[in-house]
């Protein structure tokens, strides 16, 4: 926690001290600090405006203080230890113990004031990405503010003008902190809590790293090749699953602060595209999707009515973006015999063990020696077997009977008699014959072919 006397004299290096010194003097509030990856209850409004919590995937929401009026929220920002999967913490900057940092929850007409401590070694600033705001709280180093430097606390303070979902990061040395995890969602409720109502609210960031294998450190100079796809620092099989009762109107809102973008596609469901970090879709103007590409640096709300029970897959279509720590320079070995090498290989690596002669499905079933602080590049497993994905996938589980505040994992869906794809042992139909003169080298109905036409006095050489 940041001394009175720390805070004041931080108070000192902004522009307009005036308007701080009656806050600062009343002391900073909490700076809760969350210690596990594991998804947070919603945190339900104690003070304030009414309102519909969120549920942040492997995450959780900061709580604030009411000040005359005023909800004051305190973020910290600092290194963190982030375990992205069982086995496998890396080393990064975030917000208050974690990266990314806490879901923040606001409504519409709040005024909200956010004391920010940097406990990093060098400046940093907040951008309020997509949020309407006064031109000197935007977060931009040099332009907007000066940086806030290493052991100081400096203040934003605006009023929540306009509803939606939007996001936070440096825009200080912004390559390196945002490479490094330093993140996170801006909720902004609406006043109305009639207007867009939901049962289940669900919120993830999407991020991407690459950490070699046995590594704990981003390589914060990449720009494309990654390795780790992540939603809210997590992958797959350790991303929580988003659950909701059967008949719940469900909404997902979903940020990008990665190198690209990311078609999110939900088995099972078609759904509509409610919010953009622009604002909310009016109804005539919504577009139904079973996919929705999240750009960079941009957000996506969809809605969707959860009637059809299950556990349906939801993940990244970009089928790199579903594995975890793998390498980009490797041969593909596909109906190569590797058993002579494979057996030269052993005799200084006795554990060594080909893979991929005839695909890669088998990496998630073998148990290869791995460094240590590493993942495997496929994992997870379902009742039916290994699910052979990892990165930036997770699972939507619908249920009869939930309670409304019941969040846990309710485990395997138990499907009902004669609904499951199942192996086809009887006789097979006969094939349709073929239409005449396909297969017996008769004239098939002729076609004209494409001719290359040259132009009078053109070059006729070919080049």
């Amino acid at each position: 926690m940041v001394s009175r006397r720390q805070f004041i004299g931080a108070g000192a290096a902004l522009a307009g001290v005036a308007a701080w010194s009656k806050t600062s003097a009343m002391g900073l509030p909490e700076a809760p600090i969350m210690e596990t990856a594991a998804t947070q209850p919603p945190l339900m409004p104690t003070a304030g405006p009414d309102y519909n919590p969120v549920v942040t995937l492997n995450g959780w929401s900061l709580p604030f203080r009411m000040n005359n009026g005023v909800k004051e929220f305190h973020l910290v920002a600092e290194p963190v230890e982030r375990e992205m999967g069982e086995g496998m913490t890396a080393y990064l900057w975030g917000y208050n113990g974690q990266a990314p940092g806490p879901t923040i929850e606001c409504v519409e007409g709040d005024r909200v004031r956010i004391f920010v401590s940097n406990k990093l070694r060098e400046h940093t600033t907040v951008h309020w990405h997509g949020v309407i705001l006064p031109c000197g709280m935007d977060g931009v180093t040099g332009l907007t503010q000066p940086g806030i430097p290493p052991g100081k606390t400096f203040v934003y303070e605006f009023d929540a003008v306009k509803s939606g979902t939007f996001m936070y990061h440096p825009h200080g040395d912004e390559m390196v902190q945002m490479a490094m995890g330093m993140m996170g969602m801006f909720i902004i409720h609406p006043k109305d809590p009639a207007f867009m109502p939901v049962d289940r609210d669900f919120v993830f960031m999407l991020s991407a790293y690459d950490i070699d294998p046995g590594a704990y450190l981003p390589k914060v100079m990449e720009m494309t090749d990654f390795n780790l796809w992540a939603i809210n620092a997590r992958v797959f099989p350790d991303v929580a699953p988003l659950v909701a009762a059967t008949g719940d109107r469900v909404r997902v809102r979903v940020g990008n602060l990665t190198m690209t973008n990311h078609p999110i596609h939900m088995h099972g469901y078609d759904f509509e595209v409610t919010c953009t970090d622009g604002g909310w879709v009016k109804p005539e103007a919504r577009w139904p999707e079973v996919s929705i590409d999240i750009p960079v640096g941009a957000m996506r709300a969809y809605e969707f009515d959860a009637v059809y029970p299950g556990d349906w897959a939801l993940h990244c279509h970009k089928s790199h973006h579903t594995m975890n720590a793998m390498g980009h320079d490797i041969p593909t070995p596909m109906n190569a015999n590797k058993a002579r090498v494979a057996a030269k290989i052993r005799q200084i690596q006795p554990d060594y063990m080909p893979m991929g002669e005839t695909g890669m499905a088998e990496m998630a079933e073998m148990a290869m020696p791995l460094p240590d602080n590493t993942i495997p590049m496929m994992a997870g497993w379902g009742q039916f077997g290994s699910l052979e994905m990892g990165g930036m996938f997770t699972v939507m589980k619908v249920r009869d009977g939930l309670a409304a505040d019941d969040y846990a994992d309710p485990g395997d869906y138990e499907f009902p008699a004669g609904t499951v794809a199942y192996e086809w042992t009887g006789s097979l139909p006969e094939a349709p014959a073929a239409p005449a003169g396909s297969a017996d080298g008769a004239a098939l109905p002729h076609t004209p072919s494409a001719r290359r036409v040259m132009p009078a006095g053109g070059d006729h050489s070919g080049h």
